[in-house]
């Protein structure tokens, strides 16, 4: 009987151990299955949070790719903007290179010309010479074949070094018979070949004429030597921009020796633009031009003999080369 006891004793305490496991595991599921839905809803929130900062930066990449494709296309038409550029300005030093080349076969040409007339040249004899001082021409319009029917003149004088330590005395002489032949003038100018005023007092406006200013034009001539880098186009395009004027008759008296830059052809067709044509084809401003023989034999004298024989004839004008003394 104690032997069956023990027994039955042992068997209860194993299964209410067994049942107690049971139970807390059983406990152990019901605790979790409280807490799961927070969980859940926990997770769907931060889920919504992430798909919302997604959308955001996706459609912020969408934008920033919008102006890229916006920026790409810009580019490309700025690149075929460029291209078409480029072909002109190719085309432009084609034209600019065949031009120079031209321009360098006249000049060579036109220099070995002035050389023959040089070499072909005679000295005056003194029976021409007492020919020649009574000799009184016909047309007192025109001296030395320069038309002299103009009202307003305009002297635009190379003033470098060439000229200035060269035949200036000979420049002020020829000025001063260059007024002598307008015995009344309704106003005068006098500038450089740079467009430098010299009378500044009276820039950009006309110097009546009286005797005493051209006095006062002959002596400061004697020691007037601005700046000039000899090319006369500065000082032509001053004089006609600022006095021409359809109801004057001007003549620019264009001073110089030499034209070290630039293109004729370019220069002439300027001066056309600016210097307009009336209705039968005339110029109203004259352009003359006098020449000095400091540089004899080469390619800028050439070259600006060239240039106021072209702008002398395209303005009704005369051009004079003075011979060598």
């Amino acid at each position: 009987m104690r032997k069956r006891r023990d027994m039955e004793t042992f068997n209860l305490s194993f299964l209410d151990v067994v049942c107690c496991g049971f139970g807390a595991v059983i406990l152990l599921l019901v605790i979790t299955k409280i807490y799961e839905p927070v969980t859940i809803q926990k997770s769907q929130e931060e889920l919504q949070k992430l798909i919302v900062t997604l959308e955001q930066e996706l459609n912020l990449i969408r934008g920033e790719s919008t102006v890229l494709n916006q920026t790409l296309t810009e580019v490309r038409e700025q690149l075929s903007e460029n291209d078409e550029q480029k072909n002109r300005l190719t085309g432009d030093l084609s034209e600019l290179q065949g031009e120079f080349t031209a321009s360098k076969a006249l000049a060579d040409e036109k220099t070995a010309e002035m050389n023959g007339l040089l070499s072909a040249k005679q000295s005056m004899t003194e029976i021409m010479r007492r020919l020649l001082k009574d000799y009184r021409p016909e047309d007192e319009t025109t001296v030395g074949g320069i038309p002299v029917d103009s009202e307003y003149i305009i002297f635009v004088i190379d003033t470098s070094g060439s000229m200035y330590q060269g035949p200036w005395n000979l420049v002020i002489q020829k000025i001063t018979e260059t007024l002598a032949v307008y015995p009344k003038l309704k106003g005068i100018q006098v500038l450089n070949d740079e467009g430098e005023y010299m009378f500044s007092s009276y820039a950009g406006r006309w110097i009546p004429d009286s005797p005493s200013i051209r006095k006062n034009i002959t002596s400061r001539l004697q020691y007037w030597n601005p700046y000039s880098d000899s090319s006369p186009v500065e000082g032509i395009t001053e004089a006609i921009n600022t006095f021409y004027d359809r109801d004057k008759q001007i003549s620019i008296y264009v001073f110089g020796d030499d034209f070290p830059r630039g293109s004729v052809e370019a220069v002439c067709r300027y001066v056309a633009r600016i210097n307009k044509a009336d209705r039968f084809g005339n110029r109203l401003v004259r352009i003359h031009g006098i020449g000095f023989p400091t540089q004899i034999g080469t390619a800028n004298g050439a070259k600006f003999a060239h240039l106021m024989r072209k702008l002398s004839e395209q303005n009704g004008g005369t051009f004079v080369a003075l011979p060598h003394l």
